[in-house]
C-alpha cells in the first residue's frame, strides 16, 4: 500500500514566504505544525492508502487527463482557517476561483471514477495549507493575522503540471515523494 494524493505544486515567492514568517512570528507560542515550503501544494485528490497495482493505472489516467487540459495560472489570495476561531484546525491561504482549476479537478475525478478508485464526496475547496493547529491559547492574534491578509493577493502561480505524490509519514513530518509528473498541454 502507498499513501498517495494528486496535487499541483506551489513554488513560494517572496510575499508568500513573508506571510508565513509573519504567521510563525505572531503565533510563536502556539502549538502549530507548519507546512514546510517544499511541501506546498493544492490537493486535487487525496486517495490515501492505495493498493500498489492501482498506482500505475492512476498515473496513466493522469497522463491522459493532463494532455487534454491547458496550462493556466492560479491566484493565491487571503488567509483563513478551517473549522472556526473557537476551534481552529488549519490555517490556509485561499485560491481565487479558477474555471481551469475546476475543470482539471473534474477531469481527475472522472478519471479516478473510471479507474474504479473511490474519491471522497466533498466539495472541491482549493487552498494552500500553511499550518495545522494542535492547540491555540490566543485566538485574537490569529484573528488579527488573518484580517491582515484578508483580501491580499499573495502570488500568482503558473500551473503546468500535475504530480502524483506518495506521502511518507515520519516523526519529523511528512515527505512528499513524486511518483509521476504529468505536464499539461500548452504549458505556460
Amino acid at each position: 500500500m502507498k499513501r498517495i494524493f494528486i496535487a499541483v505544486k506551489i513554488q513560494p515567492e517572496d510575499t508568500l514566504l513573508k506571510m508565513i514568517t509573519s504567521f510563525k512570528s505572531g503565533l510563536k507560542d502556539e502549538k502549530i505544525k507548519w507546512t514546510g515550503s517544499e511541501n506546498f501544494h493544492i490537493t486535487l485528490a487525496f486517495l490515501g492508502d492505495t493498493e500498489e497495482e492501482k498506482v500505475e493505472p492512476t498515473g496513466k489516467m493522469l497522463k491522459t487527463v493532463c494532455e487534454e487540459c491547458f496550462g493556466f495560472e492560479v491566484v493565491l489570495k487571503g488567509a483563513g482557517i478551517f473549522k472556526n476561531i473557537r476551534d481552529p484546525r488549519v490555517i490556509w491561504t485561499g485560491i481565487e476561483h479558477s474555471d481551469s482549476l475546476d475543470t482539471l479537478f473534474a477531469s481527475v475525478k472522472l478519471g479516478l471514477k473510471a479507474e474504479g478508485i473511490p474519491l471522497e464526496e466533498r466539495t472541491f475547496n482549493p487552498h494552500l495549507t500553511l499550518g495545522r493547529i494542535k492547540s491555540l491559547r490566543d485566538p485574537e492574534s490569529l484573528k488579527a493575522l488573518i484580517a491582515e491578509y484578508t483580501d491580499v493577493v499573495i502570488q500568482k502561480q503558473p500551473v503546468s503540471e500535475v504530480i502524483l505524490y506518495e506521502s511518507l509519514l515520519y516523526h519529523t513530518g511528512p515527505v512528499y515523494k513524486p511518483l509521476g509528473k504529468f505536464p499539461l498541454a500548452g504549458r505556460l
